[in-house]
């Protein structure tokens, strides 16, 4: 069974950062491609970053690009976005989700498991 735990996340005023992370369990890691996706109030839920299994390769919205950066430690079955110069767009709950081909993909179809979510809000 694998497992997406995410933690990070919070509530924050425009122009701060935050962290968010997403450890796996379950699968060997390095396997795995990563992305971050959320869901703004009202909205469909949108990609926001992905990652290959190597971090040789990454991609990201247009919204995010220069602001957000996403990595990942083998070592720690984990994955990050960092996220600075939040604006209050940004608001959503924020997804983990991992794709067993270790390609960069940004179609949320591609990905086979999913964290929890956690909220991110930016306010103004």
């Amino acid at each position: 069974q694998v497992q997406l735990t995410q933690s990070g996340g919070g509530m924050v005023q425009s122009g701060a950062s935050l962290r968010l992370s997403c450890v796996v369990s379950g699968r060997t890691f390095t396997h795995l491609a990563m992305g971050w996706f959320r869901r703004a109030p009202g909205k469909e839920r949108e990609f926001v970053a992905a990652i290959s299994w190597d971090g040789a390769y990454t991609n990201y919205r247009d919204s995010v690009k220069g602001r957000f950066t996403i990595s990942r430690d083998n070592s720690e079955n984990t994955v990050y976005l960092q996220m600075n110069s939040l604006r209050p767009e940004d608001t959503g709950v924020y997804y983990c989700a991992a794709r067993r081909l270790g390609a960069v993909r940004s179609a949320e179809s591609e990905f086979d498991y999913w964290g929890q979510g956690t909220q991110v809000t930016v306010s103004s």
